[in-house]
């Protein structure tokens, strides 16, 4: 399955990211704190307003049954805010699927969105959202870049997390409205050659 993936994959890992313009997906009022999640460093999210989790890091906070197969590899990026954030579509596109995952740890409600760029099919996850986010919206809708398509969710409605969106590149088509957003490290050079760096998107928030 995955040397089909693969092969499928060689012209989309060519795709030129800087061919197009993106907006923020969060308005940040304030230079946010990098969070280091790694167990060497801070793990309090919520003594600070405004945070970044990092893509690409071996994380430790990972202690629900939902990771017990030693999931640590974090493959999307957080930014952390209050409770209520407004959350903006980074490119015009569709919604590709929305629901809720209830498991303590998983996402709580996400919103899958899918983009043309450089003349490849790119999807995106927003996760962590509040219900309302998942009412408003249906397969097909069409939305623009830096228009309204969430806000960050509360923990009793977002996996049990502190308030922030997950975001997420994937060049492989979801199935409905979740990807995996970490994965174990014997999957991690597979995992980064089909969800890149939001970075990519987002520019340079750490």
């Amino acid at each position: 399955m995955r040397t089909l993936i693969a092969d499928s994959l060689l012209g989309a890992t060519m795709l030129r990211w800087d061919s197009e313009t993106y907006h923020p997906i969060v308005i940040l009022p304030e230079e946010p704190a990098v969070l280091d999640l790694t167990g060497s460093g801070n793990f309090d999210s919520e003594k600070y307003t405004w945070s970044i989790g990092k893509y690409d890091e071996v994380r430790t906070i990972y202690t629900s049954d939902l990771f017990s197969g030693g999931r640590t590899v974090h493959v999307g990026l957080d930014i952390g805010g209050p409770v209520g954030t407004p959350i903006l579509s980074f490119f015009d596109g569709i919604v590709f699927a929305s629901g809720y995952n209830p498991e303590l740890g998983d996402y709580g409600h996400t919103i899958v969105t899918k983009h043309r760029i450089d003349g490849h099919d790119v999807w995106a996850l927003y996760g962590h959202l509040d219900a309302k986010s998942t009412e408003n919206w249906g397969a097909g809708n069409e939305i623009k870049a830096g228009q309204l398509i969430g806000r960050f969710g509360s923990k009793n409605e977002n996996g049990g997390w502190p308030p922030h969106v997950h975001f997420q590149l994937s060049l492989i088509e979801p199935e409905g409205h979740d990807l995996p957003g970490v994965v174990h490290p014997d999957d991690r050079d597979w995992a980064l050659s089909v969800f890149p760096d939001p970075r990519l998107v987002l520019g340079p928030l750490y």
